[in-house]
């Protein structure tokens, strides 16, 4: 993100001319705006001039502007001493907006939404907003303006960062089936890929395509696994301390339908259990289980 709170200045220009062309505007009558419109067009030629005096003059006499760790910038001298600052350090900075409303009561208009910032380097950053502006004999002057903090949006891969560590080929030794399990990043970093082999006495008896991604809807990690015999299942992921508790429920070839509770705890040395429970397959309750999962070194050719 750019600009921290010398950012605030790229934004003026964009606050008035946002206003006039966003679609939602609430309460404005067209002379109003007409208003609006002609002082936005003075700020953004002095802006775009560099004229820190004439953009400063765009606020009230005491007009304050705040920036989003809340230092107070009050009065046109302070502005213009930080504008002129700001147009020093970032010549040439673009600005785009995204208005959410416009609201006019009496002679003071409220503005919010969030300015997008470019520099020239090509770094951006979403800033929201909201500004109050007042009208006055000379038109609308911004009474004060505040900024938030950068928005800094989490994407669905950033939601799986607690669960990286499963990345990469597992295998599980047991008494009647040998188990292997590769996990993988997909291509788009979204979601945690993972292929699952079952052998007995050295053939295939099942094999099982696995995805886990964010529900940015339940706020929680699902999953869902496609097995070769035509069953499949989801589960939803909780992570409680140093484990994962994975509520599973699932549909058999035959039309069966099943559920159970897994806690999956990560150990040391490349090891992890899962500890199966309240597994119900039909009408059956079934026994409790644990497994012990070990992480495969990687091979020369890795």
């Amino acid at each position: 993100m750019i600009y921290r709170s010398t950012h605030l200045f790229v934004v003026l220009a964009s606050l008035w001319c946002g206003a006039i062309s966003s679609p939602l505007v609430v309460g404005q009558e067209e002379p109003a705006i007409a208003e609006i419109r002609k002082d936005a067009e003075k700020l953004a030629t002095a802006f775009s001039a560099g004229k820190a005096d004439e953009v400063a003059a765009m606020f009230l006499a005491k007009g304050e502007l705040i920036d989003e760790v809340g230092t107070v910038y009050q009065g046109q001298q302070e502005i213009k001493d930080l504008v002129t600052a700001f147009f020093a350090k970032f010549p040439g900075a673009q600005m785009r907006n995204e208005i959410d409303s416009i609201r006019t009561v009496g002679p003071v208009a409220i503005v919010e939404g969030a300015r997008i910032t470019t520099a020239k380097d090509a770094s951006i950053a979403r800033i929201p907003f909201i500004s109050v502006l007042a009208k006055t004999d000379q038109g609308w002057r911004i009474a004060s303006m505040r900024d938030f903090a950068d928005e800094v949006i989490a994407s669905p891969g950033d939601m799986l960062k607690s669960l990286e560590w499963l990345v990469g080929d597992w295998i599980n030794e047991g008494a009647d089936a040998r188990v292997k399990i590769a996990y993988r990043w997909s291509e788009d970093k979204n979601f945690i890929l993972g292929d699952i082999s079952a052998t007995r006495d050295g053939q295939v008896a099942m094999k099982s395509s696995q995805r886990i991604g964010w529900d940015p809807i339940e706020g929680k990690v699902r999953s869902w696994i496609f097995d070769s015999d035509g069953g499949f299942s989801e589960a939803t992921w909780t992570q409680l301390q140093d484990r994962w508790v994975v509520h599973s429920s699932a549909v058999m070839p035959d039309g069966l339908t099943g559920s159970a509770t897994l806690t999956i705890t990560p150990k040391d040395n490349g090891r992890y259990t899962i500890a199966g429970s309240n597994r119900i397959i039909g009408d059956v309750l079934e026994d409790d289980y644990e497994i012990t999962i070990v992480k495969q070194p990687p091979t020369a050719s890795q």
